[in-house]
């Protein structure tokens, strides 16, 4: 796995696939890491170069002591794909990769052909809900928010079959370096991007998930609005839907990449 500095931080890649191949990025929701797209790698590595990261703040990539923006979260896409040589990629984004990925298309789109935006939103919450978050875990630590984000990631239905699963993503959250967790929550908490993703002409997927109450189905339909002939797929899963809904979410990925 390359190391990648990105004006100073530095930023955990992990490459695999052919090298001549069209490359497939994929970026981490808050909380998790590269490791999130295991499934979806293995699938798209078969005709894809795939290239995963971990945001900053997350997984082995490092954590400065500061607010992030969503604008230093997609220069860190930038320099990952610049150290990289890579001219172009398509680039399929959750939750906050999702919301790295509009800013993207939209002050980067000659870098990419393709975007999948999948369980974000352009706006998320009130800056009260995430300053109440940031308050937790600067008194009581990443193991306080861990049972409460499980509930919003995945579905009853889902928590309640899938034991190790659960357990697993659950350790990765509370994992996370704190200091790289609050950063990223600021980014998200002074992000506003509803009215300038009208800009977005890049080929779109928006993925939703019927049971996710962080970005619900109302935000997709209004990014479907507003990115004009972008496409929206609804599963029935929570907010971390690659995950909940491993087989529809990566056949949706397909049927979207065989149109030309």
């Amino acid at each position: 796995m390359p190391t990648i500095d990105a004006d100073g931080t530095p930023i955990n890649v992990h490459v695999e696939g052919k090298e001549d191949a069209p490359v497939l990025m994929f970026s981490n929701s808050l909380g998790t890491n590269l490791q999130m797209w295991d499934a979806q790698a293995k699938h798209f590595s078969k005709n894809f170069r795939v290239v995963r990261y971990d945001q900053r703040g997350h997984g082995k990539s490092g954590a400065p002591a500061s607010a992030y923006s969503i604008e230093r979260l997609g220069k860190d896409v930038l320099a990952i794909l610049n150290a990289l040589d890579i001219a172009r990629v398509n680039y399929c984004g959750l939750s906050m990769g999702g919301m790295t990925g509009m800013w993207l298309a939209r002050f980067a789109s000659e870098r990419f052909d393709k975007m999948i935006f999948a369980n974000t939103a352009p706006k998320s919450q009130t800056p009260d809900s995430w300053n109440t978050r940031i308050g937790i875990i600067n008194t009581k630590g990443m193991e306080a928010i861990g049972d409460g984000v499980m509930n919003i990631w995945f579905t009853k239905e889902f928590r309640e079959k899938n034991a190790n699963t659960i357990s697993k993503m659950r350790a990765t959250l509370v994992a996370t370096n704190p200091t790289g967790y609050i950063g990223c929550c600021s980014a998200i908490r002074d992000m506003d991007q509803r009215w300038v993703i009208a800009d977005i002409k890049l080929p779109s997927l928006i993925i939703a998930g019927r049971g996710d109450n962080a970005t619900p189905l109302k935000d997709s339909e209004f990014m479907k609005e507003r990115i004009a002939g972008s496409e929206l797929v609804a599963l029935d899963a929570g907010h971390i839907s690659n995950v909940e809904q491993e087989t529809a979410f990566t056949a949706a990925l397909d049927k979207f990449f065989a149109r030309n």
